[in-house]
C-alpha cells in the first residue's frame, strides 16, 4: 500500500476588521504569501490553485516576506518570533529562528541585499528591531514611538533609509545602517497603519485610519504633498503597494474601495468599488507585475481589473476559518467536494481543477458539524445555529431550513426522502424536509446517528458507550437491540452497500460490524494514540478511512486488520477533523489549517 499527495486547496487569509493584511510578493513576481493561523500560504499569482502550504510555526503567524534576493521567507508570530527560511527546497529548510521582541509582529522589511531585516509590533520593551539575518545581531535601534508599530519599510537604494507607522498617529524616519531614529513624522491625525517606500527610492508614503496619505522625499524624508487632497478615502486606509516603476500606487481602505492613483499628479487614475457589505472593507493590496491584487474582511482576494473596475477579474475564494466537515458528490461526471466551516461558511470544489465558489443567499450563521447530499441531488448540512438545510446543488443557492427544537450534532440521508437528526437529548426523524418523529427523554445521551442506505434501520451511538438500533417503520422508530463498545460513540458510518456498520469510539479503537451476520463483530482496529474524530467510507466498500487527533489518518481494510496505511502530518500541527473519499484511490483530508488536501491511495 502506497499513497501521496495529489492536490492542495488553500486556505484564505485570516483577516480582522480593522487591521491591516501584510501581503508579501515574490521579488520575481511569480508567487504572492499570506498567513493563516500557523501556516503561511504560498500561491502561484497567475494560477493560484497551485499553491504551498508553511506550518512550522507553534503559534499564529502574523506576516511574510520574500527577501528580495527571492531565496529566503521571513514570517513572524504573536510571540515575537521569527523564522527565516529556504524558498528553494520543497522541504523548506529552517536557516535562522531569532526573537526580536517580546509581541506580535506587525511588519518585517529587508534590506535590498537580503542581509538585513527590521521587525516591528507590539514589544514589551521596545516596538522594533533591526538585525543581521545571518547572525542576528543589531545594526540600529527602532526608538522614538510611545505606542506600537504597524508598519515598516526600508529604502531599497543605497543610501539605506528605514520609515515606521504607529498607533500613536506618527511616524519615523531613521538613517542607517546602523539605523538611528532621525525625526518624526507627525502629519497624519489617526494611526497610521502603512508605510512603504517606492521601489526606486526615491518616495515613500504613509497611510493612516484618518483616511489620509502623504507622500515624503525617499532619501531626506521631507514631506512632499498629500495624496488626494484632504481626504484620500472615506474610511481608514489600512494598506499600500507600489507599482514596479514607481510611478503609481494602490491603497485599500475600510470604506470598501482600492484607488489606483498617479503618484507625480497626487490624484485618483482609478476607484474599484468592491462591494457595499461589512465583509467587502479591504485590508490588504498588492501590485505583482500586472496583478492588483485586493483582500476583502471575507477574506477573499480579487484580482482587479483597470478597465473594468466595478467587476475583479476574478475572486479566490474558499475558507479562512477551520473546516469542520467534508462530503463529496458526483454531478455532470465531475466531483465536487463540498466543504464547512466554523463561520457557516459552505464552499464547493472543483476536485480537478480547485475552482471554487459558495452557495448564493443566506446560509447557516454558526458552526456547520455535519453534511451529506441525499439522493434529491440536495446537500443537507446541520449546523450550531440550530437548523438543518437541504440545499439544491443545481440551483447552487441555499433554499429550505428546518428549525430543531435542540442543536442538531449530526445529521444522515436514506432512500424514500428520509433524514435522521441527532440533537442534544433527542433523535429527530425527518421525511421529506419534515419532523415526523421525535424520541425524547432517552436513558442515554445520543452523540451521532445514521441510516442504513436503504432507509430500513436506524443507528444511534451514545455516550455511554453503546450502539442503538432501531427499524423505521412508516414515520417512527421503533428500538430493536444494542450493540456494546468500548467506549463513548464517536462517529459512525455504513458502507455504501449496506453490507458493513464501522464505528470509532473514545478509546481509540474502530470496530465495523456485518449488518447481514446480526452486527456480528467482523475485525476490530487499533492505531490511533489520541482521540479519533473522523470516519469515511471507500466506495469499493473494502476500506475505510479514519483520522484523529494525533494528526495521523489510517486507511484500514476491512478484512485484516494490520493491513493498513498510515499518513502522519497530513496537516501538520492540526489535527484532521473531516475525511472523504473522491473514488476508491483517492482520499480527501480537511483540518483546522482551513486547506483542503487530496491524496492518491495505491493499494
Amino acid at each position: 500500500m502506497a499513497l501521496e499527495p495529489k492536490s492542495i486547496f488553500a486556505g484564505l487569509p485570516q483577516m480582522t476588521r480593522g487591521t491591516s493584511k501584510v501581503i508579501g510578493g515574490d521579488p520575481k513576481g511569480n508567487n504572492f504569501l499570506y498567513t493563516n493561523g500557523k501556516c503561511v500560504i504560498i500561491r502561484n499569482i497567475d494560477n493560484p490553485a497551485i499553491a504551498d502550504i508553511y506550518t512550522e510555526h507553534a503559534h499564529t503567524v502574523t506576516v511574510a516576506k520574500y527577501a528580495p534576493s527571492g531565496y529566503y521567507i521571513a514570517s513572524g508570530d504573536v510571540t515575537g518570533k521569527i523564522r527565516i527560511w529556504d524558498t528553494t527546497q520543497k522541504e523548506h529548510i529552517l536557516k535562522n529562528e531569532y526573537t526580536p521582541i517580546s509581541g506580535t509582529i506587525k511588519d518585517i522589511a529587508w534590506t535590498e541585499d537580503s542581509k538585513r531585516i527590521a521587525v516591528v509590533g507590539d514589544g514589551r520593551e521596545k516596538f522594533g528591531a533591526v538585525f543581521l539575518f545571518d547572525t542576528g545581531s543589531s545594526v540600529g535601534e527602532i526608538s522614538g514611538h510611545c505606542k506600537y508599530l504597524n508598519s515598516v519599510d526600508i529604502k531599497q537604494t543605497r543610501p539605506y533609509r528605514l520609515a515606521t507607522a504607529s498607533d500613536d498617529t506618527c511616524g519615523g524616519f531613521f538613517e542607517g545602517p546602523p539605523f538611528k531614529f532621525k525625526f518624526t513624522l507627525r502629519d497624519h491625525s489617526q494611526f497610521v497603519n502603512c508605510v512603504r517606500f517606492s521601489p526606486d527610492g526615491g518616495r515613500f508614503v504613509t497611510a493612516g485610519a484618518d483616511g489620509q496619505m502623504f507622500i515624503y522625499d525617499g532619501k531626506t524624508g521631507e514631506l512632499v504633498s498629500s495624496l488626494g487632497g484632504d481626504k484620500a478615502h472615506n474610511g481608514g486606509i489600512y494598506a499600500i503597494s507600489w507599482s514596479p516603476d514607481s510611478t503609481q500606487l494602490i491603497s485599500a481602505s475600510g470604506d470598501k474601495t482600492v484607488k489606483l492613483w498617479d503618484v507625480g499628479a497626487a490624484t485618483a487614475v482609478t476607484t474599484f468599488k468592491m462591494g457595499t457589505e461589512v465583509s467587502d472593507q479591504q485590508l490588504g493590496c498588492l501590485w505583482q507585475k500586472d496583478h492588483l491584487l485586493g483582500i476583502s474582511l471575507s477574506g477573499y482576494i480579487n484580482y482587479l481589473d483597470k478597465n473594468n473596475p466595478d467587476r475583479p477579474i476574478r475572486t479566490i475564494k474558499g475558507h479562512s476559518k477551520s473546516i469542520q466537515c467534508l462530503t463529496v458528490h458526483k454531478s455532470d461526471g465531475r466531483s465536487y467536494i463540498y466543504s464547512g466551516s466554523h463561520d457557516g461558511h459552505i464552499n464547493y470544489w472543483d476536485s480537478e481543477t480547485g475552482e471554487n465558489d459558495c452557495f448564493s443567499g443566506k446560509g447557516h450563521t454558526n458552526l456547520v458539524s455535519k453534511m451529506v447530499v441525499g439522493e434529491e441531488e440536495e446537500l443537507v448540512t446541520c449546523s450550531m445555529d440550530d437548523t438543518l438545510r437541504y440545499t439544491s446543488i443545481g440551483k447552487k443557492e441555499y433554499s429550505d431550513v428546518v428549525k430543531m427544537e435542540s442543536q442538531p450534532q449530526s445529521v444522515s440521508v436514506a432512500s424514500g426522502g428520509l433524514s435522521l437528526a441527532v440533537c442534544i437529548g433527542r433523535v429527530v426523524l425527518l421525511k421529506n424536509k419534515k419532523v415526523v418523529f421525535t424520541l425524547e427523554n432517552l436513558d442515554y445521551e445520543p452523540t451521532v446517528g445514521v441510516l442504513h442506505p436503504g432507509g430500513s434501520t436506524a443507528a444511534v451511538g451514545g455516550s455511554d458507550g453503546n450502539i442503538y438500533l432501531y427499524s423505521v417503520q412508516g414515520n417512527t422508530l421503533k428500538a430493536t437491540e444494542k450493540l456494546a463498545l468500548t467506549g463513548p460513540v464517536i462517529e459512525l458510518a455504513y458502507s455504501n452497500d449496506g453490507a458493513y456498520l464501522a464505528v470509532i469510539d473514545e478509546k481509540k479503537l474502530a470496530t465495523v460490524f456485518t449488518v447481514a451476520d446480526n452486527y456480528s463483530v467482523k475485525n476490530m482496529f487499533y492505531g490511533h494514540h489520541a482521540r479519533p474524530v473522523s470516519l469515511a467510507w471507500s466506495p469499493d466498500n473494502e476500506h475505510f478511512a479514519t483520522g484523529g487527533m494525533d494528526m495521523l489518518v489510517f486507511v484500514w481494510a476491512v478484512g485484516d486488520a494490520d493491513n493498513r496505511i498510515r499518513l502522519p502530518d497530513t496537516h501538520r500541527l492540526h489535527h484532521i477533523s473531516s475525511l472523504a473519499w473522491i473514488n476508491e484511490n483517492t482520499l480527501v483530508t480537511t483540518s483546522h489549517d482551513a486547506s483542503i488536501k487530496q491524496w492518491t491511495i495505491k493499494y
